[in-house]
């Protein structure tokens, strides 16, 4: 006896991950003598500062459910530290969410929003996978364009979504207010949200590093950008990044309060709730300042070895101005490229992941130990001297 839809299939239709496509360069790197130094990924690696841990643990008795939209002490220190870090002044924290990762965020959120069949997500050219990923999920389209003007009038007019994501992975550029502000323009004459992903925000360099003279990366929140409205705004943020935290999935949305209130009653009826300890733990991060300071003191010693290095051995960078990547390109196939990297025995991204506009270069991450980074400028040295 047949079973009425018994030869149904279960399950997402997604791509396979990307990263899978590493499995034979990996495989090659770790047969280098010394080991393989794997600068492909963004996990940090670095410890978890105190500050941070013994928060989560003083928290660790919690027996009780707690709340999807924050606790009002966590809420209040996102909003503080939007005020001290980032220029946006006056951020009610009722605006604020907290979410388990960024990524969840950017996976789910069209979804969130009620976007579906028809509707247009537009992403940067090169961007984060997620970002396409999440439009499927809704049912919706994913569209690459940097500027929305680009885009056809029928595309244009079913554009809902409009990713921004400055300092952007893989290619650590950043917009300016100015920038920013042509893009919230641009969005609002659709009628579409804007999201703007920016957790790489407090790993600028040069002109973009506050703590050496430099300008704060701006936010999509900044009035400058803005004209003092967050309608149709969203800025997304991660602590994983700047506080070491990508194991307890600590982030957090903020922006126009009634995306963030709709937000909060979705996520309310779905359980996507971010445990209390985990909360604790994001508030004692985001009110130490000094912590953040010395991991980004860790990066720029590693992003200063690995220049050199890189130029030196034939690449060519590429915006590199923020985050946690140098962007490159030797002027030859992405693959080409990660092959000869594999053969040092590092272990670099390929810049293929993030879009057809990323052919030809490779992402490095600065996320290595000093120990790790020193043994890969130590081998990029000696195969230039060889060639």
């Amino acid at each position: 006896m047949s079973v009425p839809g018994g030869n149904r299939q279960f399950g997402i239709a997604l791509p396979d991950y990307p990263w899978d496509a590493m499995a034979p360069y990996v495989t090659l790197a770790k047969q280098h003598p010394g080991g393989a130094v794997n600068l492909s990924i963004g996990t940090p690696v670095d410890p978890t500062p105190a500050v941070i841990q013994e928060a989560l643990t003083g928290a660790a008795d919690a027996p009780g459910y707690p709340t999807t939209h924050g606790t009002d002490e966590l809420r209040s220190a996102v909003s503080n530290w939007f005020a001290r870090r980032r220029g946006v002044v006056g951020l009610d924290p009722l605006d604020v969410l907290p979410t388990v990762g960024s990524k969840e965020l950017v996976a789910w959120l069209p979804t969130l929003l009620g976007l579906g069949e028809g509707d247009v997500v537009v992403r940067p050219t090169v961007a984060y996978p997620t970002y396409d990923i999440g439009a499927e999920l809704a049912g919706a389209t994913a569209v690459a364009a940097d500027d929305l003007y680009t885009l056809d009038e029928e595309t244009r007019a079913r554009v809902r979504l409009v990713w921004v994501n400055s300092p952007a992975n893989p290619t650590g550029r950043v917009l300016s207010a100015t920038d920013l502000a042509k893009v919230v323009t641009e969005a609002r004459a659709l009628g579409a949200v804007v999201a703007s992903d920016e957790c790489y925000a407090e790993l600028g360099w040069g002109t973009w590093d506050s703590a050496r003279g430099g300008e704060s990366v701006p936010s999509v929140l900044d009035a400058r950008v803005n004209g003092g409205s967050h309608s149709n705004l969203l800025a997304v943020y991660s602590l994983s990044k700047q506080s070491n935290m990508a194991g307890y999935r600590a982030a957090f949305t903020a922006g126009d309060p009634d995306l963030i209130a709709n937000m909060v009653n979705s996520r309310k009826h779905a359980g996507m709730i971010v445990p209390f300890p985990v909360q604790e733990a994001m508030r004692a991060a985001l009110n130490d300042d000094e912590h953040v300071q010395a991991q980004k003191d860790l990066y720029r010693r590693r992003r200063d070895l690995l220049i050199p290095a890189l130029e030196n051995f034939g690449l060519r960078l590429e915006d590199s101005v923020a985050g946690l990547y140098l962007w490159a390109t030797a002027g030859e196939d992405t693959w080409t490229t990660v092959e000869r990297f594999a053969r040092l025995g590092i272990i670099v991204g390929p810049g293929t992941f993030y879009g057809d506009a990323g052919r030809g270069f490779i992402r490095v991450a600065m996320t290595g130990t000093d120990q790790a980074i020193d043994k890969a400028v130590q081998r990029l040295s000696a195969a230039r001297q060889v060639q």
